[in-house]
């Protein structure tokens, strides 16, 4: 999710997105999956000669086929796992799966994407599509690590430092809670790259996003779910799209759509978005964005100021250019979105990373700050204002108790201050909820400055814009980037074979 300034106001992934290479995973022995469909070989037995020199009779056994197990949520989670889950969390992840056959299998193919690597076969302890809570898959809360970046230059001493390795320590449930959130919102995204394709509607999409998240990071309440709506705003809308009840539009083969999603436990939020594109005449809008984000991640450290982030970004953005339709245009950075520091229930913690240079921002970045890295790139103006229908809203952090004399209004803050405190929402989760009739009591909200809304921001109509994204934490013995897919590491963590019936 972003920040703008026009008001004070997101594989394992997408192996494009990562540059670096993958480490290397033992993969172990595939376990004898009780959902094959493959034939017993057949045995002979035959005798040995006899003392008369006659041959023994050849015996062959009968064939025996082993019957074909479909595999179902119901099947897959044991009875005491089962038992953990609401049954109408079970009912509905059934609803959103529909008739997706649920393989054991860690590969899956997203040559339909364009700048989107398929994902690779190895060990795994989840299915495809994804049906097991993060929480079963690592019982003992030992969730993978993500790509470790050593700091360079004066801040190489901290890679072997004896106290702040202690630190690190000290910190470690901290980036448990990150790194459960992160392995979720990866399995999520490797979910959502399975349905998004032409034809989808975009409420679809992101009710079947919501609701995955939802499963898999085992919602309760603020203590884990949803950091905020997803995001799939297409074209020239670069952000804070998400579709209102009715709203039923249908993501096309010549869209560029962002998927932009979140996901938090104990308020540690992992923002992470990616861009969705069919057609190859975007690859090198994709490519620049890309490169855009990839240079923030690397150039983001400790000391560093955030202007100089900005700066490197917008050099590597604007250094390509694409044709569209016989027309060459520069990739302009978006100059007023930004990346941004986060912090607990708080997912613009107040420093911004900006995405183009000679912004006046002088914040530096410290030791233990989190941060989303996100870069947007734009064949048209390179600057968005808001227009369009909202549907994101959030609670102002920093708004004070105040009486609230409207009934309506005070009956829907006590919902949101219970539901979501200080993470975004959208009306669709409203509706969700049962809330009804309440737009004017939200007005309320809104014009007494304790709900702050987020419309739809856009660059001129016929521009296309794309976005990438990632979390990463400024550890104090280096940088882990904490979203990333194929570049986690597994090797610290005792893999069991997959689950079986």
């Amino acid at each position: 999710m972003e920040t703008a300034t026009v008001r004070t106001e997101m594989l394992v992934e997408d192996p494009a997105n990562v540059k670096p290479k993958a480490e290397e995973i033992p993969k172990p022995a595939p376990p004898k999956d009780e959902d094959s469909d493959e034939e017993e070989k057949d045995d002979e037995v035959e005798a040995g000669e006899g003392a008369d020199g006659a041959k023994g009779d050849k015996k062959k056994k009968k064939k025996k086929k082993k019957k074909k197990v479909k595999l179902t949520v119901d099947k897959v989670l044991t009875p005491e796992q089962l038992a953990q889950i609401p049954k109408e969390r079970i009912e509905i992840i059934k609803k959103v799966l529909g008739d997706m056959p649920i393989k054991r299998e860690r590969a899956q193919d997203n040559s339909h994407f364009r700048n989107l690597g398929s994902w690779k076969e190895g060990p795994t302890l989840q299915t495809n599509p994804p049906t097991i809570p993060v929480d079963f898959q690592f019982p003992d809360r030992v969730f993978p690590i993500g790509q470790i970046m050593e700091y360079t230059g004066s801040n190489m001493y901290r890679t072997t430092n004896a106290e702040l390795k202690e630190k690190d320590r000290i910190a470690e449930e901290h980036y448990t809670h990150l790194r459960k959130a992160a392995e979720c919102q990866r399995q999520v995204r490797k979910f959502t790259q399975s349905i998004a394709k032409p034809g989808i509607r975009l409420i679809d999409l992101c009710e079947k996003l919501e609701e995955m998240n939802r499963h898999l990071v085992n919602e309760n309440g603020l203590h884990a779910g949803i950091a905020f709506p997803t995001g799939c705003s297409i074209n020239h809308v670069a952000a804070h799209y998400t579709p209102n009840a009715g709203d039923f539009t249908v993501l096309g083969p010549d869209d560029v759509c962002k998927i932009d999603f979140g996901t938090q436990v104990e308020g540690r939020i992992i923002d992470t978005a990616f861009t969705v594109a069919f057609n190859p005449k975007f690859d090198p809008l994709l490519l620049a964005v890309q490169d855009a984000t990839e240079t923030g991640i690397r150039e983001a450290g400790i000391d560093v100021r955030v202007s100089d982030v900005g700066a490197a970004i917008q050099e590597a953005m604007e250094s390509h250019e694409i044709e569209l339709d016989g027309k060459t245009y520069r990739i302009r950075s978006v100059k007023n979105l930004n990346g941004h520091l986060i912090g607990p229930y708080h997912i613009h913690g107040g420093k911004s990373v900006p995405i183009v240079a000679g912004t006046g921002m002088n914040d530096k970045m410290e030791e233990g700050e989190l941060y989303a890295i996100e870069t947007f790139g734009s064949t048209g103006k390179g600057y968005v204002w808001e227009e369009g229908e909202c549907s994101h809203y959030m609670k102002d952090f920093y708004a004070q108790p105040r009486a609230i004399r409207n009934p309506r209004a005070k009956g829907l803050l006590k919902h949101i201050e219970t539901n979501f405190s200080t993470l975004a929402f959208c009306k669709r989760w409203l509706d969700r909820a049962g809330e009804t009739n309440y737009i004017l009591a939200l007005k309320h909200l809104v014009d007494d400055g304790i709900v702050n809304p987020y419309p739809p921001l856009c660059d001129v109509k016929g521009s296309y814009v794309a976005q990438y994204e990632h979390t990463f934490l400024l550890r104090p013995t280096c940088k882990e980037v904490l979203s990333r897919g194929e570049a986690v590491s597994y090797t610290h963590l005792t893999l069991p074979t997959i689950y079986s019936v």
